[in-house]
């Protein structure tokens, strides 16, 4: 990194976190959000002649038709979420960093204008507004992700600390909530956040590159405010590749590059690693536990208004602490530091028995993949039980969850398998665990509907599911195991 470019490179950094950290992922504050709506009385015609205001406790317990609108916009938003993934890589990879942001500030840009001026009566608007949020939002992570590679050897400290950014966004919801109790109007807000799209476009032009940012960084690089005629020839040649990479590692923890020894596999197809049963079963493991708490988001605010028996001061309270604890930036770097230590580990044990080293790199996934498994299983549990103090407990087990997640999947998936083929079964893997995330509409629709507001069966078929996730990384540990005792038995 050049000393010259430290101060632009630093600029770049501080508001690439900062536009990840208020605008990139704010789906999760979905709760918040739900709560102003609710005041504002959207959906309220779908209520029966009995419900009452939001201070009404029975009136607001018993709008299941209204509950039922607002979990499937956000299924629809936490679909597009992950759906997107590779898409909107794919837009990063082929049209280059401005292309791409600017198409995510016209997302974003519409998509609050249009909540800015919805209403009651215009509430149907928002089942486009929550996706176009959320397609704007990757983009603008995806295409500040590139920033890490102006910082060398850091470059996976940056990388992890926009993920923990992005999950942290979800305040902003929890911000807009808060002023709308002092009385500064949803509109107001939105507006404001709308306007901010001029902050965009000038950090587009003036602090990102026209193309893609390349690692490693040839010398005397140039972009934004130092170049008017953003890369070179040579330096987008360099660049190439690792656009791919980029474009999938959004949820990516701190670790190390692919080992080379897993270039020693043989060469099979995209398909034969598609339908292995490692590539499966880490998709049920995904799946499962992103069902769980794309469930558990959707549903927060009617999940609360039940255990606090209509009391919609109390609602508010809990409603703001799950917030406070959405700063996945403080959680990001635990899992990355986990797996970079056992990785470390288990080279010197691999150098001293001579040992594979990818199975040494499976190894180090496996606690990860385990403890991710049982951080939702507790969260599980604490979420299932009525009681509402508790649920502080509920909140620090789920966002800690959730930041193991994505980063142990991008790991799991850049270790297990063939470079070459990394970025079309991250786009897989998210494109079908964003299928199986649309069952989270008919499951809250069944606790409403058939189990008479009682999640507690539902609850003990998730314990059970988790349960099964551990045979994931089980399967994994065995594999490696018996790669490390016959390196030949590397498929």
């Amino acid at each position: 990194m050049a000393g010259q470019g430290l101060p632009l490179h630093v600029a770049t950094l501080l508001t690439g976190l900062l536009e990840c950290l208020g605008f990139a992922g704010v789906l999760f504050g979905w709760p918040s959000l739900v709560f102003v709506f609710k005041n504002e009385d959207y959906f309220k015609d779908l209520c029966g002649p009995d419900a009452g205001p939001i201070g009404n406790a029975t009136g607001q317990a018993d709008c299941k038709a209204q509950d039922e609108r607002f979990s499937l916009i956000f299924t629809l938003g936490s679909f597009m979420n992950n759906f997107m993934t590779f898409p909107t890589g794919y837009i990063f990879d082929r049209f280059k960093t401005t292309v791409a942001r600017l198409i995510a500030i016209f997302f974003y840009t519409t998509a609050t204008l249009i909540i800015a001026f919805t209403s009651a009566g215009s509430a149907v608007l928002l089942f486009l507004a929550m996706p176009m949020l959320t397609i704007g939002g990757i983009l603008f992570l995806i295409t500040n992700l590139q920033i890490g590679n102006l910082f060398g050897q850091h470059r996976s400290t940056i990388i992890t600390l926009y993920n923990g950014a992005f999950d942290s966004s979800s305040a902003v919801f929890l911000i807009i909530k808060l002023l709308y109790e002092k009385g500064i109007s949803l509109r107001a807000s939105f507006i404001f956040i709308s306007v901010c799209s001029t902050w965009h476009v000038a950090r587009t032009f003036l602090l990102m590159p026209w193309g893609h940012i390349p690692y490693p960084l040839p010398p005397n690089y140039s972009y934004g405010l130092c170049s008017g005629n953003g890369t070179t020839k040579e330096e987008k040649e360099t660049a190439e590749h690792e656009n791919r990479e980029l474009q999938s590692k959004e949820f990516l923890s701190a670790k190390e590059e692919t080992p080379g020894a897993g270039q020693k596999q043989e060469l099979r197809s995209f398909w034969s690693y598609a339908f292995s049963r490692r590539f499966v079963w880490h998709l049920v493991w995904l799946s499962v536990i992103q069902l769980w708490h794309y469930l558990f988001i959707g549903t927060l605010n009617s999940l609360l208004t039940n255990m606090a028996g209509g009391d919609m001061a109390r609602v508010s309270t809990y409603t703001n602490a799950f917030a406070f604890t959405q700063f996945g930036v403080l959680c990001a770097p635990w899992n990355g530091l986990l797996m970079d230590r056992l990785k470390q580990k288990y080279q010197k044990e691999a150098r001293k028995t001579g040992s594979s080293t990818l199975a040494v790199a499976l190894c180090s996934t496996v606690p990860s993949l385990a403890l991710t498994s049982l951080l939702c299983l507790g969260f599980a549990l604490c979420a299932s039980v009525p009681v509402l103090p508790l649920q502080y407990l509920t909140f620090i087990l789920q966002v800690i969850s959730r930041s193991f997640l994505y980063g142990s999947n991008a790991a799991f998936l850049t270790l297990a398998f063939p470079s070459e083929h990394f970025g079309k079964l991250f786009g897989l893997v998210m494109a079908l665990s964003a299928v199986v995330s649309l069952l989270q509409f008919p499951i809250f629709t069944l606790i409403k509907g058939s189990l008479q507001n009682d999640p507690f069966y539902v609850n003990v078929m998730f314990m059970l599911a988790i349960l099964l996730t551990f045979f994931h990384p089980f399967l994994v540990y065995r594999e490696c195991r018996t790669w490390k005792e016959s390196p030949s038995a590397i498929a």
